[in-house]
């Protein structure tokens, strides 16, 4: 039997694979796509996580050819603020589909198994004894009707945030306010671009810009529940319209064909697993994407995750491995998560931005500072 069965992977499942399959265990992952694959993101890790995967040895091949990020570039309808980490520390603008394929490389190579194209259907639950442990993960293969049974002693739900596992499991639920939604593209010929990546926060929304080096860009524009424009591409482009200084420096701009929808962003949780399956990446909560921390938030909860596997394997009991997780993870971001929900709600509303903005004229270096706590090099 397996020891550890993985749903998902992309960066949390991959990195938990790894650890994982250092230590000798019998790990397999299961997704239902197959690698690379696009994913809609940011595509920046900031200096927390070129920190975190260096120290657990996850660092190489795409990573160290990524272009360096100095630093953020805040800006609001009328100030500005650019805050550079500082120290010669920086993060790295990658697309997710060359990040997410190398992790998921380094985890076969450390001796996980993969099976891509495996839909999970739900947890397999034992309730033989009263309470319902997780004893594995009904799978079905993309494109059969037919369903598989997969045992195994742990599982790990890193099935991302509209996880199958956290929902059937009711750990998870979408926060009341705020909703909201991302559009997502890559375009060329933006003009200004610099080594640190840009957060133009306006009434509604805010609309960010990484520099991925050769002239392309990530551009994401972020609503409210209410997306204005008739198509994804209409959204973005009206994102951008809205700000002259910044409409101009798109004059020129090509657009990839593709837009990618995301949303709604925010995903809360009650718990991070229950006996027999642990939560890792965004199935153990979701943050908004605005502060630029939410895949470091998301790996370092897969390692704590992986740690806890492992004392679950070697103890033969689940016996209070729930609340250890619960715990680690406030030790670990509890302040970060908390910081961001401020930073979310702060953005929220047209009077709290013209607050935000006050604060920066009269204080540009309490933005600087932030902008080095949200990139962990504070």
């Amino acid at each position: 039997m397996l020891d550890v069965l993985i749903a998902g992977a992309g960066p949390a499942g991959s990195v938990a694979a790894t650890l994982l399959a250092r230590t000798g265990a019998r790990v397999l992952i299961v997704d239902r796509e197959t690698f690379p694959r696009d994913k809609l993101c940011g595509d920046t890790i900031n200096p927390g996580l070129v920190a975190l995967l260096k120290s657990i040895d996850l660092w190489g091949g795409p990573l160290e050819r990524a272009p360096a990020l100095a630093g953020m570039l805040l800006t609001g309808p009328s100030e500005r603020v650019e805050g550079r980490y500082g120290s010669g520390v920086t993060g790295r603008a990658i697309v997710r589909r060359e990040l997410d394929a190398w992790l998921l490389d380094r985890a076969v190579a450390a001796g996980a198994r993969f099976e891509p194209g495996e839909i999970v259907r739900g947890p397999l639950l034992d309730d033989s004894h009263g309470v319902p442990v997780v004893r594995g993960l009904v799978l079905a293969r993309r494109g059969q009707g037919s369903q598989t049974r997969v045992p195994a002693a742990m599982t790990i739900g890193a099935d991302g945030r509209r996880s199958v596992l956290a929902r059937a499991l009711g750990l998870s639920h979408h926060p009341a306010r705020p909703r909201r939604w991302a559009f997502g593209a890559y375009a060329t010929g933006i003009e200004g671009l610099s080594d640190v990546g840009e957060m133009h926060i306006r009434p509604g929304g805010y609309l960010g810009i990484a520099p991925l080096g050769g002239g392309l860009a990530n551009v994401c524009a972020v609503t409210g529940p209410r997306p204005v424009g008739p198509t994804p591409r209409a959204v973005v482009h009206h994102a951008i319209a809205q700000d002259p200084s910044i409409a101009s420096r798109f004059a020129r701009a090509t657009f990839d064909d593709r837009i990618s929808v995301l949303g709604p962003l925010a995903v809360e949780t009650s718990a991070p697993g229950v006996d027999g399956l642990l939560l890792a990446g965004d199935a153990a909560g979701f943050v908004d994407p605005m502060t630029g921390d939410g895949l470091h938030i998301a790996i370092r909860g897969a390692v704590l995750a992986a740690r806890e596997v492992l004392t679950v394997l070697e103890a033969g009991s689940f016996d209070g491995s729930v609340a250890r997780l619960a715990e680690a993870r406030r030790d670990a971001f509890g302040g970060k998560v908390r910081f961001n929900r401020f930073v979310r709600t702060l953005v929220d509303g047209r009077w709290s931005i013209r607050l935000a903005e006050r604060a920066a004229a009269i204080a540009p270096g309490l933005i600087r500072h932030a902008v080095r706590y949200a990139g962990d090099a504070a």
